[in-house]
């Protein structure tokens, strides 16, 4: 469904507001192509929709806001343009944390630490420690994040336990799996919206996502408004959520 177009109208309230929004923030780098910009400019410019949507949601009452930031297959991209993306939360949380602080905001992280710069690491833990006792929004950053290699992870865990002793295979059930994902602890996601036109997961939260809402735009992450955040919410606000039931 294609939401490109902009209204202005207030801001959605009522009960029914999604708790969890997931989003793919996707067209980064389209967004600069089409301006005669380098790729870069198009995630730096993507920073300043984070802090957009965040504040946003926060706003409306949203509970827990999972940006996909960095994904397991996005090491592919040419070394310089990895390297920047790795220096963005650096730059984000040294701008914003005080104020994230300021608005209660939570902030974590769900992905491979391991391949992740220190210096990225080094910003990411600085954040998660100074808003760890905020109770309002969390902002959890999908970086390093590959749902494929999650659940595989998980399975293996499990394994584990059953070879141990630990379980019976036979007993396992759906909660001893979701509490060994990296979403551990977090509602699945009510809404997953994603930007620029793309219709896929891309490996984003594919066990999370099984009853989510989806909503897709042709709009670029850069260019993600307010407005845009609140059209989508209005159309999960009137669909019927039925879980397979009637």
């Amino acid at each position: 469904m294609n939401r490109n177009q902009v209204k202005t109208e207030e801001e959605p309230t009522g009960d029914s507001i999604p708790g969890h929004i997931a989003i793919i923030m996707d067209g980064n780098g389209r967004w600069a192509k089409a301006r005669g910009l380098p790729r870069i400019a198009g995630h730096h410019n993507g920073m300043k929709a984070v802090k957009r949507i965040t504040k946003a949601a926060n706003r409306v009452g949203v509970k827990v806001l999972t940006l996909y930031a960095f994904s397991t297959e996005n090491w592919k991209r040419p070394k310089a343009e990895v390297e920047f993306l790795m220096k963005l939360p650096q730059e984000f949380l040294s701008l914003e944390l005080d104020e994230l602080v300021e608005n209660n905001v939570q902030v974590r992280m769900m992905g491979n630490r391991e391949l992740l710069p220190d210096h990225t690491i080094h910003a990411i833990e600085e954040a998660v420690r100074k808003t760890a006792h905020n109770t309002g929004l969390i902002l959890n950053f999908a970086l390093n994040y590959g749902s494929r290699v999650e659940m595989v992870e998980a399975a293996r865990e499990l394994a584990r336990k059953a070879v141990a002793g630990e379980i019976d295979p036979n007993e396992i059930e759906e909660a001893d799996f979701e509490s060994l994902l990296l979403s551990s602890g977090l509602p699945d996601p009510d809404l997953l919206i994603r930007t620029s036109g793309e219709l896929r997961l891309s490996n984003f939260m594919l066990w999370q996502a099984a009853y989510s809402e989806f909503w897709f735009t042709d709009v670029y992450w850069p260019e993600f408004s307010e407005q845009h955040l609140f059209d989508a919410i209005r159309e999960y606000q009137r669909r019927a959520r039925r879980y397979g039931g009637l």
